[in-house]
């Protein structure tokens, strides 16, 4: 169910031996995204749940599912990177089967992350699942 650039990440991961190697190119995934336009930087794009700042911004174009966001902290803009692989273009209806939680432990994030990072990804994937279902 995962689309063709979140695979790529997982075969990247499968080079890395090391958490750490894995980490920083979390860390540079997440450097490598444009900044989310500071005008959508408000209230209703922010995701509580997180310990850092987080906002997503969602559109459909052509039917496909998008969104973009960021983040004050530079891991969990790396994770926005991440989840912008597994979700971007997908059909909007197809974005709540996605086993995001499954997908992520393919590339070993869950035993790597604190529990208020882990509680903040959950955040951002209910809110992802939650957008684009009301978009569907």
């Amino acid at each position: 169910m995962a689309t063709a650039a979140f695979e790529e990440i997982v075969e990247d991961f499968e080079f890395m031996e090391d958490w750490e190697d894995r980490y920083r190119h979390v860390i540079d995934l997440g450097k490598a995204m444009e900044p989310l336009d500071e005008a959508l930087k408000v209230p209703a794009t922010k995701v509580d749940g997180c310990a850092s700042q987080v906002w997503l911004h969602a559109t459909v174009e052509g039917g496909g599912f998008r969104f973009d966001g960021d983040s004050d902290a530079m891991i969990v803009r790396g994770l926005i990177a991440v989840l912008r692989c597994l979700y971007n273009g997908l059909p909007v209806a197809e974005v709540a089967a996605v086993d995001a939680r499954a997908e992520l432990e393919r590339l070993g994030l869950n035993e790597h992350l604190s529990s208020q990072r882990s509680n903040g990804l959950r955040a951002m994937i209910e809110r992802i699942r939650e957008t684009a279902m009301a978009q569907a």
